[in-house]
């Protein structure tokens, strides 16, 4: 017997309404959960479909009540556990609302996000949660679409210039500049950051970044570097760290300088990994050869040795509340004053004093 022979008829209206001894618009009336039928009726219509087991066609509802209760989600890197942590929060308040996640990945490049956003505008979504791989409004203008099309729309971990929609970020100013403070405090004079961010050129200043978590951190970092008296070097700020083989020639060149840096900043922790191995290869240790503090909270970085000094933040916590308050707008419903997310430093074991070798270590 072929399996096509195996293989049986989903069962449709037609077959629930005979069934259920009602007519065809009825059927589609109840189980379409559109339009008005008695509840003797919704009781026998949706008695069939649980005996026939029938699911009903969701492309064809949304037509008829045009919603679709689903919501797309774009994020940079899916491979990152920042989004992971931030998807598992809007996922609850999803699952909780009656509304299913439909996932995409941007690979942080504009492209691919416009893409995304086609898609999920032609699939019918009811809203869109995205981090915007750009923050100039004059390269947005497939999420302005969004907004034209009726949909709602929430931005999550950055904002868009000019672009009056609700972003759902934290707060890092402050805690860039005590982490900075506590290396400069130890001793600490070349502190490199290196960050994922892409530049058609070298960092020159935090305007570069945008509405950006990184334009803040490295806005706070400044702000360490001048309350300490010290100059800052935009040099040793590092961006396109975007995979294995851009750290390795990240490292290199930090490396090949006269002064390598003595303690080094990593935007998150698939960098913070990357650089780890780097440097261990070099034959540096952390803290005696170098300092590392890493953005973001994870369990590795508290069971490996040393134990790293990381700034927290509060991620899933931001990911339900992207997720609510885009619910409440697609409900049209009040969501309420945005709350406040701050990030927060730990202190563990991965700062000390520069190493007071006259040679530097690490170099090849």
């Amino acid at each position: 017997m072929t399996s096509q022979k195996l293989r049986s008829k989903a069962p449709t209206v037609a077959d629930v309404a005979r069934a259920a001894k009602v007519s065809k618009a009825q059927a589609a009336r109840a189980l379409g959960g559109y339009g008005a039928v008695s509840d003797e009726v919704q009781a026998r219509v949706n008695s069939a479909a649980a005996a026939l087991g029938y699911r009903p066609n969701e492309l064809a509802r949304s037509m008829n009540t045009g919603r679709s209760n689903t919501i797309g989600v774009i994020v940079g890197d899916i491979e990152n556990p920042h989004f992971g942590l931030a998807l598992r929060g809007m996922a609850d308040v999803a699952r909780t609302a009656g509304y299913h996640l439909l996932l995409s990945n941007s690979d942080e490049k504009l492209q691919a996000e416009q893409d995304a956003v086609r898609v999920m505008l032609e699939k019918r979504v009811d809203g869109i949660i995205v981090a915007p791989s750009c923050s100039e409004r004059d390269q947005n203008s497939h999420l302005m679409q969004v907004l034209e099309e009726g949909r709602a729309l929430k931005l999550f971990d950055r904002a868009v210039t000019g672009l009056d929609v609700e972003a759902i970020c934290c707060e890092f100013t402050k805690v860039a500049a005590d982490a900075t403070s506590r290396l400069l405090q130890a001793g600490h004079r070349h502190i490199a950051y290196v960050t994922s961010m892409a530049l058609t050129g070298d960092y020159r200043a935090p305007a570069d970044f945008g509405l950006t978590p990184v334009a803040q951190r490295v806005g706070g970092m400044m702000q360490a570097f001048a309350a300490a008296g010290v100059e800052f070097d935009p040099s040793l700020v590092k961006v396109n760290a975007l995979d294995e083989a851009q750290i390795a020639r990240i490292v290199a060149e930090l490396w090949q300088r006269p002064q390598p840096p003595s303690a080094l900043v990593a935007s998150d922790s698939v960098v913070a990994m990357w650089l780890l191995r780097e440097v261990t290869q070099r034959g540096l240790r952390i803290p005696a050869d170098l300092s590392f503090v890493m953005y973001d909270n994870f369990p590795w970085s508290e069971i490996v040795t040393p134990p790293l000094t990381v700034v927290a933040q509060p991620v899933y916590e931001m990911g339900r509340e992207a997720a609510r308050r885009l619910i409440a707008e697609i409900r049209g419903e009040a969501a309420g004053p945005m709350p406040r997310f701050d990030a927060r430093l730990i202190l563990r074991e991965s700062i000390a004093a520069p190493a007071s070798d006259s040679e530097p270590r690490g170099r090849r």
